[in-house]
């Protein structure tokens, strides 16, 4: 996978997932309370690059977001719509993510 930020609307399975995922967004910093491992436990600060639903049912409960990384992508079913804009803004992504990421999960409460 060369890049990085796949569209929205591309289709992928996660590694060890079951569950189709269809990405919905991009830089996604999750709050309240997270699902590892089937439990429940407390968001840590930490900024994930995609944000996406389950396919093909599609958000049915704004809690239930899935954030995941591209290192957690196993295979790209279906891509999701290419223009001049989502590469442009790919681009623009892949030239700052990695600053921003750092800076807020570096940061301390009071800084935000």
């Amino acid at each position: 996978m060369k890049e990085r930020f796949l569209p929205i609307g591309t289709v992928v399975l996660l590694k060890g997932a079951k569950k189709e995922l269809m990405i919905t967004s991009y830089c996604i910093f999750p709050t309240g309370k997270q699902i590892k491992e089937g439990k429940e436990v407390d968001a840590e600060q930490k900024m994930y690059e995609y944000g996406g639903c389950p396919y093909p049912e599609g958000i049915l409960d704004s809690n239930m977001i899935n954030a995941f990384d591209h290192n957690q992508i196993e295979k790209v079913l279906h891509m999701g719509y290419e223009s001049d804009k989502q590469k442009e803004l790919s681009k623009i992504l892949n030239g700052g993510y990695e600053i921003y990421k750092k800076k807020y999960e570096e940061a301390k409460p009071e800084d935000y």
